[in-house]
């Protein structure tokens, strides 16, 4: 608390002291938990776009001024100097790692990549054509399964989390071996976690297979720039079943679900088909970005610039400026010439000059040139969202931790504003 308040004044003209809570970097936020208790009025706010449900001390986010950091460090720091194994470290346990405490958080992760053989068998139950996100999400609460010591809230729960982590990218690789028909590929102890994610994907039985450092690196950096990004959608989600009491898989596996739907987890998706409909020369564009711009432009079309503008980000997205340099540096890499991208920073050009866009404030954000990267990589369309869930995992893992260590937490149950009918007499079915 501040020691400050603010006044609310009520129709019949009470008033009522409200607590003022500045956050450590100056956040005001006004402190309404006994707002019902007090007044009888409960708050309205859909999409709780003015609400704080909560405190927390792992990411910091600015939109107007496009800032992230984790835990204190900038976005653009650990990207560029950190592994995606180091970042996960540091959200879930709050600080960076010594040489040897990252050593022994690998060794960890290493060892626990294996899922148990029975869960192969559910895996062969899935139709061919199933989505990854559908295995993925339920292969992690059928993990909970195979630990059931996790029910018990009062026993250790970091062998868990390292165990959610490591697994989950198996389990993600698995999950796209099976739609395409190829046989499983088995972690390698001698691989990094990204390296070794790679591994799982692309290698087949009949050749060998060695990830390429470079494709290493954007991967370490695609799963940074997605650990974490405050109170969204399927963070808040996490949050919400985890209050219950229920165990982390299931916290997480929400959270998956929640990551799935084409509003949060599946936006650079969308930026992809936006570009292949752009691009397709027996399509309406033909290749002309500058007519699509004017479509978006054009209030009667209903058309949408896809990757652009943010919730929260009034700004350029901190991590679009960071895979803008990474997407050059793959396809270079490669020799990959992708008409793509060309259209792409074709589309970015012009919109970053116009007013119309300008003035509404449209920047790129993260979901614009991941999309791009992930096919350069080599990962298919389907698997955009499943790499998203996988690098947000230790950001869900780190607030599902401090939010069960948080005394003060409480089972999440918003309210509402009823506007049904009022009460009415029951009608008998013979005189309706």
């Amino acid at each position: 608390m501040s020691g400050k308040t603010a006044k609310l004044t009520l129709p019949d003209g009470t008033e009522h002291t409200l607590p003022v809570v500045i956050g450590s970097e100056a956040e005001p936020a006004l402190d309404i938990r006994a707002l019902r208790q007090n007044t009888g009025y409960v708050t309205l706010d859909s999409g709780y776009m003015n609400t704080g449900a909560t405190t927390s001390a792992i990411t910091y986010l600015d939109g107007e001024k496009g800032i992230l950091r984790y835990r204190g460090y900038n976005i653009e720091d650990l990207a560029e100097k950190s592994t995606f194994v180091e970042t996960s470290y540091l959200l879930i346990n709050g600080k960076l790692p010594t040489k040897a405490e990252l050593e022994d958080f690998s060794v960890k992760l290493t060892r626990h990549s294996m899922i148990h053989e029975g869960m192969r068998h559910f895996f062969e139950g899935f139709p061919p054509g199933s989505h990854p996100m559908a295995g993925l999400s339920a292969m992690v609460t059928s993990l909970s399964a195979y630990y059931p010591d996790c029910l018990d809230r009062t026993a250790p729960m970091d062998l868990h989390l390292t165990r959610i982590l490591s697994k989950v990218r198996t389990i993600a690789a698995f999950s796209y071996k099976k739609t395409i028909g190829q046989p499983i590929m088995y972690p390698r102890n001698a691989l990094s976690y990204c390296a070794n994610f790679l591994h799982m994907m692309f290698a087949v039985p009949a050749e060998p297979y060695e990830p390429d450092p470079i494709i290493v690196k954007a991967l370490n950096q695609l799963l940074i720039l997605h650990a974490d990004h405050e109170q969204n959608c399927s963070t808040s989600t996490v949050r919400m079943v985890g209050s219950s009491d229920a165990n982390v898989y299931a916290a997480v596996a929400a959270g998956i679900l929640a990551l799935w739907g084409p509003l949060h987890g599946g936006a650079n998706q969308a930026v992809i088909e936006m570009l292949e409909i752009i691009k397709d020369p027996n399509g309406p564009y033909q290749g002309d970005y500058k007519k699509f711009i004017a479509e978006v432009k054009d209030k009667k079309s209903n058309q949408r610039l896809m990757g652009f503008g943010h919730r929260v980000y009034k700004n350029y997205d901190p991590r679009a400026k960071i895979l803008k340099k990474m997407t050059d540096e793959v396809l270079n890499h490669l020799g990959i010439k992708d008409p793509m991208l060309d259209m792409a920073k074709g589309l970015e050009e012009v919109a970053l000059s116009d007013d119309y866009f300008i003035s509404k404030k449209l920047y790129p954000n993260v979901d614009f040139y991941s999309g791009i990267l992930y096919r350069a990589i080599g990962i298919p369309t389907p698997m955009f969202t499943v790499m998203f869930a996988l690098g947000r995992i230790p950001g869900w893992l780190a607030h599902w931790k401090e939010m069960v260590d948080d005394p003060t937490t409480k089972i999440g149950r918003p309210r509402q504003i009823y506007t049904g009918e009022t009460q009415r007499a029951y009608v008998p079915i013979e005189s309706r």
